[in-house]
């Protein structure tokens, strides 16, 4: 009798625990595929730059990455991302690639409308990451080129102050092996401060070793997308697994990872959520 007793209060344990887990899981399901990937952090940085000119201090740089517009992206969230970056009142806007998920260029029509509202008191430069090779980056290009957005491979854009300059350059693709950092040096002229913009955070082990920038802003990793407690490291992608998150630095150069602001393969993100970094740059001087 006692053994029959127990055997029962024993099932309705298991019942209980297998139904608790059950909720919690659903309730993490909502949170990842809901609630998370809208809860867009807008992340504030100031960055001493030993080369910047101080016409330039104080300088404004909203980062955004990996957009990665696909099917599943829709249009009022798009907006929302460029609303949030314009009340950033930010001087320049950089787009470090993915700005399409693999074969999906023909979602392009999707972001065209929303880049256009973009109000950056200079520019809108961008580069390519591996996803936007892996479409037709020309028309990509094109359609960048259609909004005022400029797209640096392996050239750089310059900003200037009267004589102060500052130098935007990007790599191309690491990835699909476009990279030509060798075009850029040959490219930048003085001591002026110069920032370069690549999309796989990894390559600052090269950047850094040429002593030519103070910073590098990049994307790539999504800092994992979807980071679970029991799973240390998160799973990362090539040229994204040293430098994945955040502030790091390298000698002489900053590097910044940014988590980006999409997601790619499973649509969620878990104790990662989506960033716009906005950079106030702060000459050494002050």
């Amino acid at each position: 009798m006692k053994k029959r007793h127990w055997q029962t209060k024993n099932r309705r344990s298991m019942f209980r625990f297998v139904g608790i887990f059950f909720v919690l899981s659903f309730y993490v399901f909502l949170y990842a595929y809901l609630i998370e990937p809208n809860w867009i952090e807008i992340k504030s940085l100031r960055l001493n730059l030993p080369h910047l000119a101080s016409e330039f201090d104080g300088y404004r740089i909203a980062q955004i990455s990996d957009i990665h517009t696909d099917k599943w992206t829709k249009q009022r969230r798009l907006k929302r991302i460029v609303r949030l970056i314009n009340q950033q009142h930010p001087d320049l806007v950089v787009i470090t690639g993915d700005l399409v998920t693999r074969r999906s260029q023909q979602f392009l029509t999707k972001l065209q409308p929303a880049l256009t509202q973009l109000t950056p008191k200079d520019k809108t430069v961008a580069v390519l990451g591996n996803h936007d090779y892996e479409n037709n980056p020309q028309v990509i290009i094109k359609a960048l080129q259609a909004r005022g957005i400029i797209t640096l491979r392996n050239h750089i854009y310059t900003l200037k102050r009267g004589n102060a300059m500052l130098h935007i350059a990007g790599v191309d693709d690491v990835n699909a092996r476009r990279n030509r950092l060798d075009l850029i040096l040959k490219q930048l002229t003085g001591e002026d401060c110069a920032i370069l913009l690549a999309h796989e955070p990894d390559f600052a082990d090269i950047s850094a070793g040429t002593k030519r920038f103070d910073l590098q802003l990049s994307g790539h990793s999504h800092a994992g997308q979807i980071r679970l407690p029991f799973l240390k490291p998160p799973i990362l992608p090539p040229n994204g697994r040293k430098y994945y998150s955040g502030l790091y630095n390298l000698g002489e150069m900053l590097l910044y990872t940014n988590r980006g602001i999409g997601m790619t393969g499973l649509h969620f993100r878990f104790a990662c959520r989506p960033e716009i970094t906005v950079f106030t740059l702060v000459a050494k001087s002050k």
